[in-house]
């Protein structure tokens, strides 16, 4: 009992430290602190980027919540309960985003398979391509490009690749892609 009661008043003297600009002292924090809360998106099932992406988050949220918690805050317990629900929040937004874009992935390779068909002078092969080429028109140029690399090229470049082309961070490429499909769907009168 003694050593949970000492762990607190040390991290009682950690924020108090923080919040007076110590460096030190969030340092330790973090390295108290780090390994629980990387562990928790872990434990869900998240890849090691999302997990980091987690634990900036709830080490974020600590830095702008350290002059509110209360004296007998019990820090560890806290910062589990952010990490978990921002882990949550993560699950649901890509569960959401991955049966979106399964969706116009389907649509759009469709679309991709029978412009990649050897009989490029039947009319449905130049009807496909001028709708697509007008749609792709229609949309800026950033989403025209990321769209064009992911479906279009003879070879399917991986996203690092795409990612050195483009100059797009990675983790962005899912999301970013979501958002270009629906404006050309939007553009194409489909949407």
């Amino acid at each position: 009992m003694k050593s949970t009661r000492v762990a607190a008043d040390s991290d009682r003297d950690l924020i108090r430290r923080c919040l007076a600009g110590s460096v030190g002292a969030w340092q330790r924090l973090l390295d108290n602190y780090e390994g629980l809360v990387y562990s928790i998106p872990l434990r869900y099932g998240l890849s090691r980027d999302d997990a980091a992406d987690v634990a900036q988050i709830t080490f974020t949220i600590l830095i702008q919540s350290l002059h509110t918690l209360s004296e007998d805050s019990r820090l560890g317990p806290w910062l589990a309960t952010v990490a978990r629900r921002h882990t949550w929040r993560f699950l649901e937004r890509n569960r959401r985003e991955t049966a979106s874009e399964r969706l116009e992935d389907t649509r759009l390779a469709q679309s991709a398979v029978l412009l990649g068909k050897h009989d490029a002078d039947s009319i449905e092969h130049w009807e496909l391509t001028e709708w697509l080429d007008t749609g792709l028109s229609k949309i800026s140029e950033s989403c025209r490009e990321l769209l064009l690399a992911l479906y279009f090229q003879p070879e399917q470049p991986s996203y690092a690749e795409i990612v050195d082309r483009l100059g797009m961070p990675l983790g962005s490429i899912g999301p970013t892609r979501a958002r270009c499909l629906k404006r050309l769907k939007q553009v194409l009168g489909e949407g």
